[in-house]
């Protein structure tokens, strides 16, 4: 099996030359999706049909964002009306459904989370009707210790932060926003000191733009004892300007970091891990991961499912069809009905991506609306 630092023959025979075409792919939206089999519901879990568990949910919250990342986001977004929103408790009550087939792990996502301005009632909702553990995907901008005091008490189990630059104007021009790396860097203390914990902090690298600052994000691992993990651009942007000049290989970041420091692999690793983990080899704490959808494709152990803000079932982050549960929920669906609903629509759940493949367009949704 290939690692996050050898780019597999056939992954590289694929992308070389390659160029995305430049128009999306209409997003099928369905509102019942095909049963499962009569043995797949009976087991009220969420299978699919390929053979794998799903038991981690990524769950959007909302759409806005208040940053417009170059490889997300542009900046005429145009955001989803507030009432085709799920509400809170309609976002409360599919976790609870989730958790009792089978989902251990709830990630609030966005857009941005924190702009949610009852993400502490969620947070609450989500840990009063489960064990599941929660966390949030989120830029940090907003994340003071007054507010990950409140979300800690209200039961947030941990934080996984985006950070693509330490250089103040580079920050700037990745992220279209006023924000400095400073902030980030103090809101990653604050989350260590609420014990917000494992911390995980996630870059997008981008040819020519941030590569070469990949050994000095690692060292916040080091200097941090967290978890810093490095992701290839995807075709997720809203401007679908993304091709391959843009990619920066794991493999290659990997060679960069080792420029400094030398890495081995982590013994222990999940099975269904989006990233393939390292630590230091002087023994130095924290850990590098390396999330390779382009050239390592993890596809094959994935165990995610994700719900936008809007209320769609989208098995895979590329699906090219949706499954609109937010009707079901406004029409008085019972939950016994909507969990039906949720293991049909996992049984449909694609094998893998395709990023690679010669007829690959964009989703019709970009990143920011299908939920990070």
């Amino acid at each position: 099996m290939s690692t996050a630092n050898t780019l597999a023959p056939a992954s590289r025979d694929a992308i070389r030359g390659f160029s995305l075409p430049q128009v999306s792919r209409p997003t099928t939206l369905q509102t019942l999706p095909p049963p499962a089999p009569d043995a797949i519901r009976a087991q009220q879990r969420l299978l699919d049909s390929h053979g794998r568990t799903i038991r981690d949910l990524r769950l959007s919250i909302t759409d806005r964002c208040n940053f417009r990342c170059v490889y997300c986001m542009e900046p005429d977004t145009k955001f989803m009306p507030g009432p085709t929103l799920l509400d809170t408790h309609e976002l409360v009550r599919i976790a609870a459904i989730t958790h009792q087939l089978g989902i251990r792990k709830i990630r609030l996502t966005g857009g941005e989370p924190t702009l949610h301005p009852d993400l502490p009632a969620i947070i609450a909702g989500i840990r009063n009707v489960s064990d599941i553990e929660i966390a949030i995907i989120t830029n940090a901008s907003n994340l003071t210790r007054e507010r990950a005091r409140e979300w800690k008490l209200a039961g947030l189990d941990r934080v996984t932060i985006s950070l693509d630059s330490l250089q103040p104007d580079r920050f700037a021009s990745l992220t279209r926003s006023a924000t400095r790396p400073a902030r980030i860097i103090d809101a990653i203390e604050t989350c260590l000191s609420q014990g917000l914990t494992p911390l995980k902090v996630n870059a997008v690298m981008m040819q020519g733009i941030n590569d070469d600052e990949a050994a000095d994000l690692a060292t916040l691992a080091r200097h941090y004892a967290i978890h810093v993990r490095f992701i290839e651009f995807m075709p997720l942007d809203s401007a679908r300007s993304w091709n391959t000049s843009r990619l920066v290989s794991s493999a290659k970041t990997r060679q960069r970091i080792e420029s400094r420091f030398t890495l081995v692999p982590h013994q222990s690793e999940p099975s269904d891990s989006t990233s393939r983990n390292f630590t230091f080899a002087d023994g130095a704490p924290g850990t590098i991961g390396f999330i390779s959808p382009v050239t390592d494709p993890f596809c094959g152990a994935c165990s995610r499912l994700r719900i936008t803000a809007d209320g769609k079932v989208r098995p895979c982050l590329f699906s090219a069809t949706e499954w609109n549960m937010r009707d079901l929920l406004r029409s008085g669906a019972d939950d016994a009905r909507l969990a039906e609903f949720l293991i049909d629509a996992t049984w449909t759940k694609q094998a893998r991506h395709g990023i690679t493949d010669p007829d690959f367009a964009y989703p019709h949704r970009p990143m920011s609306a299908i939920g990070g």
